[in-house]
């Protein structure tokens, strides 16, 4: 039997007991015959614990000792873990990113995955070894230790699936599968049995916390069949997959928000080439992702431009862009941080119309003004108000009925 990739998040390895329950679960595919790679988070709390340490040290750490500190949190739970598994008559190895080893870039942060050198994991496996890799984290070509930004060890545990050709790849979290929304909101949310990976990276993209884009993003490129569980649980689960014609049938297979968003608004740009170029080119060079752009008709050769960012890279992008704005000739930047997404998502929205105004009109109903609209073939979003965010979800899970089962 082929290779099981198993990654387990904070609240999967919180502590000693949830730990010794990550081994029962890496030991239950081994006896299966399996060879089993084990990929692990930082205990809950701890990575954003050593993020305060570090900002507690100073405002603007250095960027190569703030990876090299918050990296540290994932070598506690490999180690713990190989421990238990060791006691309990299996052999076991932990690994750091360095160790492995996973090659990323010099992108600080949110370092990207540019190969993975799976010597070292194959000879464990041959010795019949339970791997255990420290997730999230990595090494660039000088040796410096970077990380992949949050929810990476999701991303990690795809790519070690991708380079090991695994059969599939198990992503335990806390919730046993994915939502048509978020269960915390919405008491009619119902668990999807199979989801593609389109919808899956679009959900994933604007808000669902279920996986990290970019493993999404990865699983598709390199058709690695992911499968979404319960750590606390063996009931339910989804798998992340190729579209197929089942999943036609459904117009749309899910409702995520997102209140970590922030509106900027430029106003009054010259209207003329290179203008927009110039704003985001700014953002670019300092890592800062840009999500919807609009930009108003022109008027007596002057427009608006407004787009959103993280509300965590707000101020970093107000100050960049007020700078920017001086230089393009742009009379003013406006900020609004009291606005949340919400998106509607499904395969089934390409070949259904009026889905759209099915949308407005539901909001519409609950009084509800939309500030901006982006839309792709098969998502729809929204910035509104951040408190109608609860709400908006509500209605429109409502108005799609998604609690019913195709």
């Amino acid at each position: 039997m082929g290779v099981i990739v198993q990654k387990f998040g904070g609240t999967s390895v919180a502590n000693i007991e949830k730990i010794k329950n990550v081994a029962a679960k890496a030991i239950r595919e081994k006896n299966a015959g399996h060879d089993v790679v084990v990929v692990l988070s930082a205990m809950a709390g701890e990575t954003n614990r050593l993020i305060d340490l570090a900002h507690s040290a100073t405002e603007s750490p250095d960027e190569r000792e703030y990876d090299s500190l918050i990296s540290t949190g994932e070598q506690v739970t490999i180690t713990l873990l190989a421990i238990v598994l060791n006691s309990m008559g299996y052999r076991a190895r932990s690994f750091l990113g360095f160790q492995v080893k996973i090659l990323t870039d010099k992108a600080y942060k949110k370092a990207r995955i540019s190969l993975i050198d799976t010597d070292v994991i194959q000879k464990e496996i041959k010795k019949g070894t339970i791997v255990v890799v420290a997730g999230f984290q990595g090494v660039d070509e000088d040796n410096n230790i970077t990380t992949l930004g949050r929810g990476g060890s999701d991303t990690s545990a795809v790519a070690l699936a991708a380079a090991l050709n695994a059969e599939r790849c198990d992503i335990f979290t806390d919730v046993d599968g994915v939502y048509t929304t978020d269960p915390n909101i919405c008491a009619k949310a119902r668990r999807l049995d199979k989801i593609s990976y389109d919808e899956m990276l679009e959900m994933a993209m604007t808000g669902a916390k279920v996986l990290q884009p970019r493993s999404v993003e990865m699983a598709k490129k390199y058709d690695v069949p992911v499968y979404v569980k319960s750590s606390f649980s063996d009931e339910g689960g989804t798998l992340v997959t190729k579209e197929d014609k089942d999943m036609e049938k459904e117009v749309l297979s899910g409702i995520t928000y997102d209140r970590d968003q922030a509106k900027i608004t430029v106003i009054h740009i010259p209207d003329k080439p290179g203008i927009a170029a110039n704003l985001f080119t700014a953002l670019s060079e300092r890592n800062i992702s840009v999500d919807m752009i609009i930009q108003n008709a022109s008027a007596e050769g002057f427009t608006d431009i407004t787009f959103t960012v993280s509300k965590k890279e707000m101020k970093e992008a107000q100050k960049i862009v007020e700078e920017t704005a001086k230089d393009i000739g742009a009379k003013e930047v406006t900020v609004d941080d009291d606005v949340a997404k919400v998106s509607i998502i499904g395969v089934g929205m390409v070949s259904h119309s009026g889905v759209a105004a099915k949308m407005f009109k539901t909001m519409s109903d609950e009084a509800i003004n939309i500030m901006m609209i982006s839309t792709s073939e098969i998502k729809i979003s929204c910035i509104i108000q951040r408190k109608y965010t609860e709400l908006a979800v509500m209605a429109l899970h409502d108005a799609f009925h998604l609690e019913k089962k195709k």
